[in-house]
């Protein structure tokens, strides 16, 4: 699995599971408002991603979260394939305009209400894609996932919001990602491959890296990680910032 940069013994983004239930609702096509499309092939819908936060209330009696259905270390994130695992997926494209962006500022702020008042904002694009604060959700207890998943449902639902997962990773975070891992290979991590628009980013810390690429399995005291991190300080920062939510929505 992709692991974090600047934590590289810890997941930037906790391995998840969802189940499909139901019909996939249409979305609209790319050219705009109001017209509808199937889902492009393979990508998370509203219905996994709430199925998802359902089953975030299976924690232990200390409130973490459930470790079940993490794909096993070194499995590449990204991918189109038909699997239930949203790691392996971005979420789909919906509507566009103000109605969309008013109901994501609703759904974002019921999710503020009820436990994670750190959530920001979503950021809607032009053509229907949707980024989110995903580390906040990462970072939050089970109990309150699942009291979220339970009183925002119909404002998750109406704003069609997959709240800790992404859209696609558009060109200019792919690019700086590239730059990361170009640097990484000449700065002793020779098998650091280049990240695409399907991997896993999580927004203001952009991509991760896997732990079967790095040596000591990924331990951050291994010296020759340590090195890289140095030397590429400055593209990993601006990889960060262009993968901002607020440079999303410029």
């Amino acid at each position: 699995m992709r692991i974090g940069l600047l934590a590289v013994a810890v997941c930037t983004a906790a391995a998840l599971t969802a189940c499909s239930s139901g019909s996939s609702p249409s979305v609209p096509n790319l050219g705009g408002a109001g017209q509808t499309a199937s889902p492009s092939a393979g990508c998370l819908t509203v219905a996994q991603g709430l199925s998802h936060l359902a089953d975030q209330g299976n924690a232990d009696p200390n409130g973490e979260k459930p470790d079940k259905g993490a794909p096993p270390s070194g499995q590449p994130q990204g991918g189109t394939d038909s699997g239930g695992d949203p790691g392996n997926h971005r979420t789909c494209a919906g509507k566009t305009g103000d109605a969309r962006k008013n109901a994501l500022h609703a759904a974002a702020d019921c999710i503020r209400q009820h436990g994670i008042p750190t959530y920001k904002d979503p950021v809607l694009t032009a053509d229907g894609h949707v980024y989110t604060d995903s580390r906040s959700m990462h970072e939050a207890q089970a109990s309150t996932i699942a009291a979220v998943a339970q009183a925002c449902h119909d404002a998750i639902v109406a704003a069609e919001l997959v709240p800790d997962q992404q859209a696609p990773a558009p060109p200019k975070v792919v690019q700086a990602g590239v730059k990361v891992a170009q640097c990484m290979r000449a700065n002793g991590l020779p098998n650091i491959s280049d990240p695409n628009a399907n991997d896993e980013f999580v927004p203001g810390h952009g991509f991760g890296m896997d732990s079967s690429e790095l040596p000591g399995n990924g331990s951050k005291t291994d010296p020759t990680i340590k090195h890289a991190l140095v030397a590429c300080e400055s593209v990993i920062d601006e990889m960060n910032r262009v993968s901002s939510l607020g440079s999303l929505a410029g």
